[in-house]
């Protein structure tokens, strides 16, 4: 099965790589560790633009890829989000919502029949902004920014929570009319 994986779906994979160091530097958060935490984050999630751009480019789109890369996009997030509650940074109940909806949704990808069509369907636009939020917002809360700068990352952690709930519901729309 290892050797079935193509370039794109290894990059996707890359991504977990950077969870140990991220949850380890923001355990305990110095000010050098949360910089390097942010450079971790950031390279991360720059690798969801590349993998998806050489899975086009290499005509290498796979049922596999479609599957993990969300999935890992949600731990790259979350993972970050989940040690910013220990923190005290956010609160709990709005990380909350972001892990409800990605799992509603997760749930309903790795279940094609509920879709109609049988193949699982990869992210539409709201899903890519709201990924676009949640790494602005992650970045902002993660960075030693000084403190004049917390109420803009709060307000950007609470920006991609809402665009986190709109795109699950827009997500599962089609849902809703099929069976309505």
């Amino acid at each position: 099965m290892v050797s079935s994986i193509n370039l794109p779906t290894w990059i996707t994979l890359s991504r977990l790589l950077a969870i140990p160091p991220l949850l380890y530097g923001l355990h305990q958060p110095t000010t050098t560790w949360r910089w390097v935490c942010l450079g971790v984050f950031l390279l991360a999630a720059g690798t969801d633009w590349v993998d998806g751009y050489l899975a086009r480019q290499l005509n290498q789109i796979t049922e596999l890829g479609k599957f993990l890369d969300p999935l890992v996009d949600k731990l790259l997030v979350l993972a970050p989000l989940l040690a910013l509650v220990e923190l005290q940074v956010v609160p709990a109940w709005g990380v909350f919502l972001v892990l409800a909806r990605e799992l509603t949704i997760a749930g309903w990808r790795v279940n094609p029949s509920l879709q109609g069509n049988g193949e699982i369907q990869g992210a539409n636009l709201w899903g890519k902004l709201k990924t676009i939020t949640q790494i602005v917002a992650i970045a902002l809360l993660i960075a030693p920014l000084p403190a004049t700068w917390q109420t803009t990352a709060v307000a950007a952690f609470w920006i991609s929570v809402v665009m986190t709930l709109i795109s699950g519901l827009i997500y599962l729309q089609p849902v809703h009319e099929a069976n309505g």
